[in-house]
């Protein structure tokens, strides 16, 4: 069986442990219609273009 040679210190373990949390924010853009704050490659959900193109019909 595999035993590990020496023990592993609380300062590496925690330093090994300690990259999980660390998330990127999504990606924003703003819209080309309305300026609204989107997904990129999505459709607005605010005036429902997509690349200067009406793609859904949005009611207001």
């Amino acid at each position: 069986m595999a035993v590990p040679k020496r023990k592993v210190s609380k300062q590496r373990r925690d330093k090994r442990r300690s990259q999980v949390w660390k998330l990127d924010a999504p990606a924003l853009s703003r819209c080309s219609n309305c300026g609204e704050l989107t997904a990129p490659h999505k459709v607005c959900k605010n005036c429902g273009f997509y690349k200067g193109v009406q793609v859904i019909k949005v009611e207001e």
